[in-house]
């Protein structure tokens, strides 16, 4: 199967420190993710000045401002994850972040749940080309997705939809993974993942058996530091962990046809004709005469063909336990299944 995109969340959880955000995409690298990713907002574009307080946060500005990106470390972020030979992403939430991101030569740009149900900036992050990764999370509708595809047919986008629940932390009960399906079957849907933040390492796997390519995870140096982000990430051995367990699940996904290499050394094991007794050239094959057992050996009759060799005329003297091969029979035509 094609190889899992996994991407390492560090969002906010560089806690506007430089060597923090170092030291998550050093963690990011180690652990074997594919691109380690960043979010580029402000806060005075993200909400309205006046937001109530909700969901436990208060003074949702003042939140923002003190955990946004500073946009002067992108480039060098960017480029330290160039030398590095890590992916460096960040999800853009209002222009002036598309156009900045756009400029540093990013492979793609992502787009947040929450504002996956917004035409208008989709359209501005869709107009740059570049292939579209956005999470289908809250207030996502099949019923609007008319509206989305437009926009992408119109940029010839990539797109990778990615199913979200955007509650922070997600219950297990509430990721309902067999979703990923119902998206891959949306028009101008190129591959369909996972943005998961659930506290499971187990669950992105999960997901790649249903057929995601894409996985987004939150990961944190502590999840006891100061931030709002840090208590739903996964730590380092646990982000480590989530991606030994989507490698584990790539390898043992596809479809069986035939025998496996591993297979091969066991297929003596399988059962074939063989005689119960002593019998004698010129007896005619009978249930009281032939049985299956194993082994199946190069020219055995398989077992599957016992009841179409009954009544057949054996050309030769065996003895008991023999296995029952096609010269040995007066006629025999292997059965097609």
């Amino acid at each position: 199967m094609k190889k899992t995109f996994i991407i390492a969340e560090a969002g906010a959880n560089h806690n506007r420190d430089w060597n923090t955000a170092i030291q998550l995409i050093d963690i990011a690298y180690e652990s074997g993710a594919d691109a380690v990713k960043f979010q580029t907002y402000s806060s005075n574009t993200l909400y309205a000045s006046n937001t109530p307080d909700f969901a436990g946060y208060k003074n949702i500005n003042k939140l923002i401002k003190d955990i946004e990106l500073p946009r002067e470390w992108q480039k060098d972020l960017k480029q330290y994850c160039d030398d590095k030979g890590i992916e460096f992403m960040s999800t853009p939430f209002d222009e002036q972040a598309v156009d900045e991101l756009v400029s540093l030569g990013i492979k793609r740009l992502k787009i947040a749940g929450f504002e996956a149900t917004d035409p208008r900036f989709v359209e501005v992050v869709a107009s740059t080309g570049l292939p579209i990764i956005m999470s289908a999370g809250i207030g996502f509708d099949f019923k609007y997705w008319g509206k989305f595809s437009k926009i992408f047919k119109k940029y010839n986008n990539h797109v990778t939809l990615l199913h979200c629940n955007n509650a922070y932390p997600t219950p297990l009960e509430e990721a309902y993974l067999d979703s990923i399906g119902s998206l891959s079957a949306l028009i101008n849907v190129s591959e369909v993942g996972f943005s998961d933040h659930t506290m499971s390492t187990l669950t992105p796997s999960l997901a790649v058996a249903r057929g995601a390519t894409v996985i987004e995870k939150h990961f944190t140096l502590d999840r006891q530091m100061e931030g709002p982000d840090h208590p739903f990430a996964l730590e380092p051995n646990e982000l480590k962990e989530m991606i030994q367990f989507i490698r584990e699940a790539e390898k043992s996904t596809g479809f069986k046809g035939g025998y496996t290499t591993s297979e091969q050394s066991f297929s003596k094991a399988r059962r074939s004709v063989v005689s119960k007794i002593d019998l004698k050239k010129g007896d005619i094959l009978t249930k009281d005469n032939i049985t299956t057992k194993r082994p199946f050996l190069d020219n055995s009759i398989p077992a599957i063909d016992y009841n179409d060799i009954l009544g057949q005329i054996l050309k030769d003297d065996i003895k008991a336990d023999t296995p029952l091969t096609k010269n040995l029979i007066s006629y025999y035509e292997p059965r097609t299944i």
